[in-house]
């Protein structure tokens, strides 16, 4: 394995586990703020669920486009 197929895995790796824990700050922001508007204490629930939502496509987007580049640097060259 070359020095920057191994770069690339770790950022990759780096990289998801980063949106990985953005992803469950946003949702249990979003969580909480349900939870506070049911049981009273309301607010911006619409806004955390919406950070929440654009937080995972971004994470989802970030982590297909990653995948791919892998996929391609892994190719043997002609």
């Amino acid at each position: 394995m070359s020095n920057r197929s191994v770069y690339l895995q770790t950022m990759i790796s780096l990289a998801s586990a980063a949106f990985g824990v953005v992803a469950a700050l946003a949702w249990n922001s979003a969580i909480t703020a349900l939870v506070k508007q049911i049981f009273g204490a309301g607010g911006e629930i619409v806004t955390l669920f919406l950070y929440a939502i654009l937080i995972t496509v971004i994470a989802v987007i970030v982590m297909v486009n990653l995948a791919q580049l892998a996929e391609r640097a892994s190719q043997p060259k002609p």
